[in-house]
């Protein structure tokens, strides 16, 4: 065979593993920013707009598996891993500030070093999310999040791997167990915060009431 048909062969391919990687970049690049903004929607209460952007990331998810089928060391690369994990943390956010389950990352069609690194940054917008319902008072939703959070990291700590397999996950693990055990700190306080107002609440209303007799009296 000659030189310069073994080159135009090795063109080929690489052409090919060329237009599918550019492909899979710019996809990845639309599932990354259009992640970010369903986060953002569902922090102001705007679920219905946060899932139908979350359907068109998956959309992308999709496409970039497609384009990526045929080139496996492409499909390797860390944009990929990197999308796959962010939209696995907007998806997680959501279904957790909407009380659902989460969906396993079959149903996602995203790998699971990606989907655990996911997980464990929804933690990071959780606390955010539970910091929003802490300011608005709403102390037994708050409580309600942060065992969601204890329940993802719980079950994080679980996949003792080594980060080759896991995409670092040891790292996210240990980032996941410092941002609850702050919260947990912060809604401790508030707890307790609400339990003396409430003490010096009913205290106060004891008083008016004992001491409303003595009042009448006098004023007779």
């Amino acid at each position: 065979m000659g030189l310069e048909l073994i080159a135009e062969r090795i063109r080929a391919v690489l052409d090919a593993r060329n237009r599918a990687r550019d492909e899979a970049v710019v996809l990845s690049r639309e599932v990354v920013r259009t992640c970010a903004n369903s986060i953002r929607a569902a922090h102001r209460g705007e679920t219905d707009r946060a899932r139908e952007m979350l359907r068109g990331a998956r959309d992308a998810v999709s496409r970039m598996q497609v384009a990526l089928a045929p080139f496996p060391e492409v499909y390797q690369a860390g944009y990929v891993h990197d999308c796959q994990k962010e939209f696995t943390e907007a998806i997680a956010f959501l279904a957790v500030v909407s009380e659902e389950g989460l969906p396993a990352p079959e149903d996602l069609g995203v790998e699971f070093p990606a989907y655990l690194n996911g997980l464990g940054e929804a933690v990071g917008e959780l606390r955010r999310h539970t910091l929003d319902r802490m300011r608005q008072g709403d102390l037994s939703r708050a409580e309600a999040l942060l065992n969601a959070m204890d329940e993802i990291y719980h079950m994080l700590v679980t996949m003792d791997y080594p980060d080759a397999l896991t995409g670092g996950l040891r790292r996210t693990t240990d980032v996941t167990r410092g941002i609850i055990e702050k919260t947990r700190g912060e809604l401790t306080t508030a707890l307790r915060q609400e339990e003396l107002r409430t003490t010096i609440v009913h205290a106060l209303a004891v008083l008016e009431r004992t001491a409303a007799p003595g009042i009448s009296e006098g004023a007779a």
